[in-house]
């Protein structure tokens, strides 16, 4: 079974035309609303390195690429919000944020309990370093920071004990394992969700919280080799 995986990030092209569900590219209008429309411009490397990184943890998912930033345009709160809001309406399991805003916002927090509510697992980077950022401090948001104990294909339980609130670890290389962080941590926890969905397509939310929480490589934080580079 494929399992809809949705990419909020900077867009990607570099994948198999199975693998794409759908596209659009999200813009502010400049009077505070939003508009979606097709994509244009180039993507971003970010974007790219991150949707590899969830097909290589599950080659049979389906993505639905959703563009929230392009060069010298940074995302924005309601920008996020509105790109979650059509993953889920695109039917979206699992919905991957590579990102950290500084600040709660309510347009982004609605958003995200929205998804949750439909059964959506959020999953946001949290880098290790620094204060907690959002949407990764949103309750029932899976939180993930570069763990380098991980080894591809393995993921740690942190329980929030690093500087940004963590619940998870990830291995934080990037595809070839060029340098990454948190934000590459958080699409291979994506891709290893989606993996587990897959193979069991009815888990709900508490199942699939166990089992992570029971088949965790790693617990607890490794103090000497934990953080990593920012998202």
């Amino acid at each position: 079974m494929s399992v809809m995986v949705g990419i909020v990030d900077g867009g990607f092209e570099s994948v198999p035309a199975t693998a794409l569900h759908d596209v659009a590219r999200f813009v502010a209008d400049g009077e505070g609303s939003m508009r979606r429309e097709s994509p244009s411009g180039r993507t971003l490397p970010h974007g790219e390195a991150v949707a590899a990184l969830v097909l290589a943890a599950e080659p049979g998912a389906r993505l639905i690429d959703a563009r929230i930033a392009s060069p010298g345009h940074p995302p924005t709160p309601r920008i996020v919000a509105a790109a979650i809001d059509w993953c889920v309406s695109e039917g979206a399991r699992v919905i991957n944020l590579s990102l950290g805003l500084l600040e709660d916002r309510a347009v982004l927090r609605d958003a995200c309990e929205h998804a949750i509510s439909r059964g959506v697992v959020l999953v946001a980077a949290a880098p290790a370093r620094g204060s907690p950022v959002f949407p990764a401090a949103y309750p029932g948001v899976q939180s993930v920071s570069g763990d380098a104990r991980c080894a591809s294909g393995q993921w740690s339980l942190l329980k929030g004990e690093t500087a940004g609130g963590a619940l998870y670890g990830c291995c934080p290389a990037g595809p070839d394992e060029a340098r990454g962080g948190a934000s590459m941590a958080s699409a291979r926890f994506t891709g290893i969700v989606a993996r587990l969905l897959a193979q069991f397509p009815c888990a709900g939310g508490n199942g699939l919280a166990e089992y992570l929480a029971a088949c965790a490589n790693w617990r607890g934080r490794e103090y000497k080799g934990i953080a990593e580079t920012a998202s």
